[in-house]
């Protein structure tokens, strides 16, 4: 009998796109001679739309925004019904299905589910816990400051004031809980710095500002729970000021070198450093780790993506394909992992008997 995967994809959030089209890309890939897909789209609207089991993939993206007419629940009717499927497989990304959300669901009901759990999802989408965890781990990152909302709103003067206090300029500020670099610009000086700000807050209400360093964009693709495995890293070399959300959907500005031109002495630093980093989040499945290299060697770690780009041409598969795992083998792998965690989890004892 054929294990039939719930694919969980689109989502209440900035990244709504992106994820419909890693859906399509997994749903392509997939072996239908051992899984079957039961596609779960979520609206931009936050509702939960089932569709009807398929044994072959849509015929294109747009097909995977079905309504709710007819062959679609709300999730309050998904539960009460029955889970239909015997794994999740969620690839939502950002806000409302990456940060933990969709995750302690799926604990709740005690459903098996690929990728990362409620901790590493929550901590590795707040920049801010993610970067405090980082030091509490003792890996080397930019200096940064952050504050939130309630703090501009207060007194806006004292808050670029402290960021020119601890950092130099050319300074990059981020919204804390949003992935795809949405909501990310550079800024060179004061009056830059004031309209990046706004920029973020239009998508977060805390803030990240980060201090500018001239260096090489490195990642690193990791596969595993407990004992993961790491690929080669690859370097992203983007025409614009840095890898924005343009340049890594909507164009084709940037160039992806596979593997990196590195030295073993800096490979073996990121990936001691990436291990640092699953350990200390308490990852499970996949991250992408981000790293920068400075010409000096210095490896700074940026950050980690618990549900990376997963099309075809997304970094994270890519660095598994140049490692000797196909798209396909992947995708079975997020599931076999996914199996192992959740049996595991079975030996946890509830009682005191």
């Amino acid at each position: 009998m054929k294990t039939i995967i719930g694919l969980i994809y689109g989502g209440k959030s900035a990244e709504h796109e992106v994820s419909l089209s890693t859906a399509y890309e997994v749903m392509q890939a997939i072996d239908y001679a051992k899984f079957d897909v039961l596609p779960i789209y979520i609206t931009i609207q936050g509702e939960w739309c089932q569709g009807e089991k398929r044994t072959a993939p849509f015929r294109d993206k747009e097909s995977l925004r079905f309504n709710s007419e007819g062959k679609a629940d709300s999730i309050q009717q998904i539960i009460a019904n029955g889970v239909a499927f015997d794994l999740a497989f969620p690839v939502l990304h950002g806000t409302n299905g990456e940060d933990g959300t969709v995750q302690g669901l799926f604990e709740v009901l005690n459903i098996p589910y690929v990728g990362n759990g409620v901790l590493a999802s929550s901590a590795g989408m707040d920049k801010v816990s993610m970067k405090q965890l980082f030091e509490i781990a003792g890996l080397a990152q930019v200096p940064y400051v952050h504050f939130v909302r309630p703090d501009w709103e207060k007194n806006r003067t004292e808050v670029i004031e402290q960021a020119e206090k601890v950092l130099p300029y050319p300074m990059f500020v981020k919204p804390a809980n949003l992935g795809s670099s949405v909501g990310i610009s550079k800024a060179d000086d004061r009056a830059q710095l004031e309209e990046a700000i706004e920029l973020a807050l239009r998508f977060d209400r805390k803030i990240v500002i980060e201090q500018g360093v001239t260096a090489r964009e490195i990642e690193m693709g990791v596969l595993g729970n407990d004992y993961p495995e790491f690929s080669v890293p690859g370097e992203i070399k983007p025409i614009a000021a840095f890898y924005d959300y343009e340049a890594k959907y909507q164009d084709d500005s940037t160039e992806l070198v596979i593997p990196a031109q590195i030295t073993e002495e800096v490979k073996a630093k990121m990936t001691e450093m990436a291990r640092g980093a699953y350990r200390v989040l308490d990852c499970a499945g996949l991250v992408r780790a981000d790293f920068f290299v400075t010409a000096n060697d210095e490896v700074y770690i940026n950050e980690v993506n618990t549900m990376p780009g997963f099309t075809k041409t997304s970094m994270f598969p890519l660095l598994w394909q140049n490692t000797g795992m196909t798209y396909p083998e992947i995708i079975e792998r997020l599931i076999e992992l996914a199996i192992e965690r959740h049996d595991a989890k079975q030996k946890i004892q509830y009682t005191m008997d």
